[in-house]
């Protein structure tokens, strides 16, 4: 980080241009009465000024805060926002020549986790996460920082990180505060980063229930890894990034004349990323197996339930060809009897002695003959 210097004075609204054009030319600068006042900004969580580590002012509007960080040229404000408008925006861009690149970032939102500097101050983007247990879901939010020779500016977009407690831990340790800035988005770095930790847990446990569920034939565990593996692709985009950005300011140490005692909390900020990156890879990686295991099985379940409707129409044809063969059987003899039972007074071997007895032996010789072909034929 750049050496701190005195805050200049209030810059007028034509130092922003909106949108991604270059800022405009600088004129005359502006009598302090023409400068534009912030208004009630109802998205400020909260606002304080710093000296020595020690909170020395909780001003009530951004309006205050800006006139007595002028007052105290070594104090350090750390203003919280969530969600604001763009008005909003405008006002502390207007006060901390906050480059409009960043701002419209900040406004827009939905932005990868990046790191960039615009001339002395440093613009952060860190998507945080945390683990929602009813549901079984992983729970996005997007933090924008803005770091400044004596101010840090914290934009938030979503329920995640819980900043208050990361300022109750910064101002419990003043000696750390008293650091600056830098310490500060060290802080806020460690929260995010900690943050991973409950979410790494309820995803492992999440894999273990999926294992458990796709060996017992859930019909709905597709579904379930499938969600699971676009959350690990949005979980991924949220750490793999944060790993290059923590390198990235670690090389700027010594250029930037950072206390040793903060590069070794950065270290280990930086060591927690990667593991946790690290795990998210693994994650990844057992889904897909477990997606290919479980298709495989569905496939010999699906292979399974074949075999057996085709067992089961092949005894079906079994029993059709046996009702068939013995319905030919007996229709043979009820056809002669049928025949020879017409009331016709000319029929042929109608009053034959011999008439009786030939058609029962008829009849009898056509039934063994169709049960002998039959038998032959594996029909009964």
């Amino acid at each position: 980080m750049a050496e701190r210097r005195p805050r200049p004075a209030a810059k007028g609204p034509g130092r922003y241009v909106r949108g991604r054009t270059p800022l405009a030319a600088k004129g005359p600068a502006p009598e302090p009465q023409a400068a534009a006042e912030p208004a009630e900004i109802g998205s400020v969580v909260e606002a304080a000024l710093y000296r020595d580590g020690v909170r020395v002012s909780s001003p009530g509007t951004l309006a205050e805060a800006f006139r007595e960080l002028r007052e105290q040229p070594e104090g350090m404000a750390w203003i919280g926002l969530a969600r604001p408008t763009e008005p909003e925006l405008l006002s502390l861009a207007a006060e901390f020549d906050l480059h409009p690149l960043a701002v419209e970032d900040a406004l827009e939102a939905h932005q990868r986790p990046k790191l960039e500097r615009y001339g002395e101050t440093l613009f952060v983007v860190l998507r945080a996460t945390r683990y929602l247990d009813a549901p079984e879901e992983i729970d996005f939010a997007e933090l924008h920082v803005f770091v400044g020779p004596d101010f840090v500016i914290t934009v938030r977009h979503g329920a995640a990180p819980d900043l208050s407690a990361v300022r109750s831990r910064m101002e419990a340790s003043p000696e750390l505060l008293r650091l600056g800035p830098e310490a500060v988005l060290y802080a806020i770095l460690d929260a995010v980063v900690d943050g991973y930790a409950p979410v790494v847990a309820g995803v492992q446990n999440d894999i273990d229930e999926i294992e458990t569920e796709v060996f017992r034939g859930d019909p709905e565990v597709s579904r379930r890894i499938y969600e699971l593996s676009r959350e690990m692709v949005e979980f991924q985009r949220a750490t793999r990034p944060l790993v290059g950005m923590l390198h990235g300011l670690m090389a700027g140490f010594s250029k930037y004349g950072t206390d040793d005692e903060l590069q070794r909390y950065l270290r280990d900020v930086a060591d927690h990323v990667t593991h946790t990156s690290e795990r998210v890879d693994g994650f990844r990686q057992a889904l897909t197996e477990i997606l290919t295991v479980n298709a495989t099985l569905v496939t010999q379940q699906q292979n399974a339930e074949m075999r057996a409707l085709a067992e089961a129409g092949f005894e079906q044809n079994e029993e059709l060809k046996k009702i068939s063969a013995w319905a030919a059987i007996l229709f043979a003899p009820t056809l002669v009897g049928t025949i020879y039972g017409m009331n016709f007074d000319h029929m042929p071997e109608l009053h034959w002695i011999a008439g009786y007895p030939f058609a029962v032996l008829l009849m009898a010789v056509v039934c063994v003959s169709l049960y002998v072909i039959f038998k032959r034929r594996d029909w009964l």
